[in-house]
């Protein structure tokens, strides 16, 4: 069986020869672009054979200035595919699908609304202070920062019909913004829910599988639910959340589940290589083969071994 075929074959829910795997990583900023960044996807893909090959996309909307304000959202601007940051993605994306292995299934990594929305004022606000003040200016006043989530939406819809045209099977969606201790359930369905969804609905549209990453700790899964609908594929955070993937299945019913193995610590970071095929075999046991694909809670450090991921790769082709 090969590589794609296995894994769409576990997304229908069909008989696979065994559990498909797909990981991830973030690159170190010298190789996260350009033609670097080509080299080092290619060598991460062949080092560690997963069944899955991600492409990371650290081209991310840039820049736009000081936010004080919620009317400073004005100054984020409409987007689409002639925006530098987004060819880059795409000439990255096509110098790699050029000569990564054709039988491999193939993602591009779009990063959500919440996500999209924290980039372009990362960089002078901190993390944490982005995440605050976004939720401030969202409860001052409310529709310049709606307007400019929704121009932001509009561009990551081309990017997700632009992965299609370049032959990706999909889109790995890095869903941000369920944590309870920034949106309250009503905010996050007016600011983050509806937007998610445009986009996600766009994916499926032209014909991406939509892979749903869940990201970050402390959140609200019931928030995702009904995410459900325009999912073929959800992974989220079970050890740093506290949801297991048996809590998923119930959740995304009829959905294929990806994850098992912690990706910061655990196993996975301390664990000898002989340790990580006896965790891979459990996780594969305890929860069967059938519309499961073997990943991790989010992206692995980005200084981990190849070979301790090749490790897990090929203990789930011995079951």
């Amino acid at each position: 069986m090969k590589k794609r075929d296995r894994v769409f074959a576990a997304i229908r829910g069909e008989k696979v020869d065994h559990v498909p795997c797909g990981f991830s990583l973030h690159f170190p900023h010298d190789r996260a672009f350009g033609d670097a960044s080509v080299e080092a996807h290619l060598r991460f893909f062949k080092e560690t054979d997963t069944d899955i090959i991600k492409i990371m996309n650290e081209n991310l909307v840039p820049d736009v200035g000081e936010i004080r304000t919620a009317e400073d959202w004005k100054k984020i601007p409409s987007y689409s595919m002639k925006d530098g940051f987004m060819q880059k993605q795409m000439e990255l994306t096509e110098k790699i699908l050029a000569k990564a292995d054709p039988n491999a299934f193939s993602l591009g990594t779009l990063h959500g609304i919440c996500a999209s929305a924290i980039h372009p004022i990362e960089a002078r606000y901190g993390y944490e202070g982005t995440r605050e003040r976004m939720c401030a200016h969202l409860r001052e006043n409310k529709v310049p920062v709606l307007d400019a989530f929704k121009r932001i939406t509009e561009g990551m819809c081309q990017l997700a019909e632009s992965y299609k045209k370049l032959g990706l099977d999909g889109i790995y969606y890095a869903a941000l913004g369920g944590e309870r201790r920034y949106y309250t359930d009503e905010e996050f369905a007016e600011a983050i829910e509806g937007f998610d969804k445009e986009i996600l609905k766009v994916s499926k549209e032209v014909g991406n599988v939509n892979v749903l990453h869940i990201c970050k700790d402390g959140l609200n899964m019931d928030r995702y639910a009904s995410y459900a609908d325009l999912a073929d594929v959800v992974n989220w955070g079970v050890y740093e959340t506290h949801f297991s993937l048996e809590d998923g299945k119930k959740l995304f019913a009829g959905k294929t589940i990806m994850g098992g193995l912690a990706n910061r610590s655990g196993v996975m970071v301390d664990g000898t290589e002989e340790e990580l095929r006896e965790a891979t075999k459990k996780v594969i046991s305890d929860y069967g083969k059938a519309k499961f694909i073997l990943g991790a809670d989010c992206t692995l450090p980005t200084e981990i071994p190849y070979s301790r991921i090749n490790a897990v790769v090929q203990a789930a082709r011995e079951i």
